[in-house]
């Protein structure tokens, strides 16, 4: 489950709030985990999909080649880009909200993806996860990279990347809406 990180790898990386409690209180603070994503792993890491709800997050990304590694992770293990993002994030958070001890559940969970289909299955799952939770229809929901995958803005996401691994954007999106109609199915079964 907590496989060790290496170049050239993918990596579903995920955690949630301590006692299921909101990691995110406000929209600014969505934009804030972004902004420190961007900091701290876009020079290790190449991000495909990501989903930030209230009270957990998923990222699915892809360390960098070896030789595309800055020079001082040649030295520290690359975990220590994600645990200086945690760390930055959960300090802002307890301090504007003034809180005390550990922001997240445990220390985040990384798969190691190693098929192409778990892959493809991952970054679905990931985009549709709001709608998964009930929160929001996925194709609506603003924390998700879902609608930046969809667009031609300039983004830092693998984009085309993550186009090639469906062919194109069209068979994307209808995979993400495949996935929606699978998720209302199975909730007619649930007797919750």
């Amino acid at each position: 489950m907590n496989a060790k990180l290496e170049p050239s790898c993918y990596y579903h990386y995920y955690n949630r709030g301590n006692n299921k409690e909101n990691l995110f209180k406000e929209e600014k603070n969505y934009y804030y985990f972004l902004g420190l994503v961007k900091k701290y792993l876009s020079p290790i890491a190449l991000v495909y999909s990501y989903c930030l709800l209230p009270n957990h997050f998923h990222l699915v990304l892809k360390i960098k080649d070896k030789n595309d590694l800055p020079k001082k992770f040649q030295t520290k293990p690359l975990s220590q880009a994600f645990s200086n993002l945690f760390n930055a994030y959960a300090k802002a958070i307890n301090k504007g909200y003034n809180r005390t001890g550990s922001l997240f559940q445990t220390k985040p969970k990384k798969i190691k993806i190693e098929d192409e289909t778990y892959l493809r299955n991952l970054i679905v799952y990931v985009n549709t996860n709001s709608s998964h939770h009930k929160i929001a229809d996925f194709e609506e929901y603003k924390h998700s990279s879902y609608q930046t995958l969809i667009s031609k803005l300039p983004t830092l996401l693998k984009r085309e990347s993550v186009m090639e691994l469906f062919d194109n954007n069209e068979n994307f999106i209808y995979c993400c809406k495949i996935k929606k109609i699978d998720i209302m199915n199975k909730e007619e079964f649930l007797f919750e």
